[in-house]
């Protein structure tokens, strides 16, 4: 592998190459922002340019810089405790880049989802293998191009191709791959991987829930709901994909949903805000949830009068059942089931008896109830009174627990997944250590005693 033999012959760069890396992706994102912006509009059939600016451009941006600003902290060495019976000597940990890191990036956000490991993988030092979605090819191929224009190939190689080349690219045997995608496709990853022994890192998404409280302002609630709902029309993997909803503001919750929807889009028709579904495949596939939402008992509640093409209208589903195919799979698409609870105790074991999700969001002012929601619950991460905003905080872990991943990355626990934290001890001259030397005699008794027994 060509990109082995560079970092062989270059395994520790210093701080200063590394942020000369970063730094060039930064001045190529920013230089081409809204040539990329209208790549991804293009291969959707219609994704707002400043929906990618915002969601794709501006974190990436943010997320070099805030490596760029740390990254010294994080490569110095921490200096350890040495146990007494080992003294004098020295315990540190060296954080070493691993060596050839794989990423495998998804299609819902081409962009961050590309760039946010390739961020931290430089960071932490390491030549980078990138294969990017066949699902958006013009994004693809312009992100290529544009990378390879920065990064000579033994640095940074992006691939192309169809499911195939996917496939085979997870049985390369890297020092570490990064997957984000779907669950069912992550199983497969993570059994190649083990062929090879190679460390993963899975973000996956799963079946996230939000849960509105008995006495939050339902305005508020749902103005802030609908945001992380709609954005991407809800292909996302942090989207909320159903609301538990108290069962005495169902209605209220309809209607603010319904106005709040109305408001972020006054017209579906040629609206340049609002967001296609990728393909005809995921379109036929949620119009296909829809069906068989409708046909088992649900009530549906379209918040436009028709679709636009792939502009898909935006749908409650209220009265769903878990034999439907809407509350079994991730919806990754602009429907939302609303469920009725009795009580903050049955939400939760609602949540608890499924998957543990990616993403949990909660809508309430009640410290005790926020504190209950987050002692009572699992997920990869959550939000109090927001969706979405947590996954741009460049300072928190990001990442899933069970189903919806395992690893994380995102600012310093990046660089520690794609680093490898070697621990270093260190003696001069003199050797207590000899104490402990056979023959063993009174001597060594009258060490281990003094050690353990005093």
């Amino acid at each position: 592998m060509v990109q082995q033999a560079a970092f062989n012959e270059s395994p520790m760069p210093s701080e200063a190459q590394r942020k000369e890396w970063l730094m060039a992706l930064r001045r190529m994102l920013l230089r081409e922002k809204d040539a990329l912006a209208s790549a991804v509009s293009a291969d959707f059939g219609n994704r707002s340019i400043d929906e990618t600016l915002m969601s794709e451009i501006l974190p990436s941006l943010h997320s070099i810089d805030y490596a760029v600003r740390n990254l010294r902290k994080w490569m110095k060495p921490s200096k350890r405790s040495v146990g007494k019976q080992f003294r004098p000597a020295s315990a540190r940990v060296v954080y070493q880049p691993v060596g050839v890191v794989g990423v495998i990036a998804p299609w819902n956000y081409p962009l961050f989802l590309s760039i946010g490991p390739l961020v931290s993988a430089l960071a932490a030092g390491n030549r980078v293998m990138l294969k990017l979605s066949e699902a958006t090819p013009k994004t693809s191929e312009l992100l290529k191009v544009l990378l390879g224009q920065v990064f000579p190939e033994d640095l940074v190689a992006v691939i192309l191709g169809e499911a195939e080349t996917g496939i085979a690219f997870s049985q390369i045997p890297f020092d570490h791959l990064l997957f984000t995608g779907a669950t069912s496709v992550g199983r497969h990853v993570m059994r190649a991987a083990s062929e090879n022994l190679t460390p993963v890192t899975l973000e996956l998404g799963g079946k996230s829930p939000a849960i509105i409280s008995v006495t939050v302002p339902m305005d508020q609630a749902t103005e802030r709901l609908a945001y992380g709902k709609v954005m991407n029309s809800g292909q996302t993997c942090v989207a909320p994909d159903y609301v538990l909803v108290p069962r005495q503001r169902l209605g209220d919750f309809v209607r603010s949903y319904q106005d709040v929807v109305s408001r972020f889009y006054p017209t579906l028709e040629d609206n340049p805000d609002y967001t296609a579904i990728v393909n005809d495949r995921h379109f036929e596939r949620l119009t296909g949830y829809l069906r068989d939402a409708e046909d088992k008992g649900a009530q549906l509640v379209p918040l436009f009068p028709k679709h636009q093409g792939r502009r898909m209208a935006h749908c409650l589903i209220l009265n769903p059942s878990d034999d439907m195919k809407v509350m079994q799979e991730e919806i990754f698409g602009p429907l939302l089931p609303v469920i009725p609870y009795d009580g903050i105790e049955e939400a939760l074991a609602y949540v608890r008896e499924r998957p543990r999700p990616l993403a949990l969001y909660y809508f309430g002012h009640d410290r005790g109830e926020q504190e209950c929601v987050l002692a009572r619950s699992h997920s990869g991460g959550v939000c109090m009174n927001d969706t979405l905003m947590h996954v741009a905080q460049d300072d928190m872990p990001f990442g899933g627990i069970g189903p919806s991943g395992m690893g994380h990355y995102h600012g310093h626990e990046g660089f520690l997944t794609l680093s490898h934290a070697k621990s270093v001890f260190s003696k001069g001259g003199l050797n207590t250590s000899k104490l402990a030397y056979p023959p063993y005699g009174t001597t060594m008794q009258k060490f281990v005693k003094w050690l353990y027994f005093r």
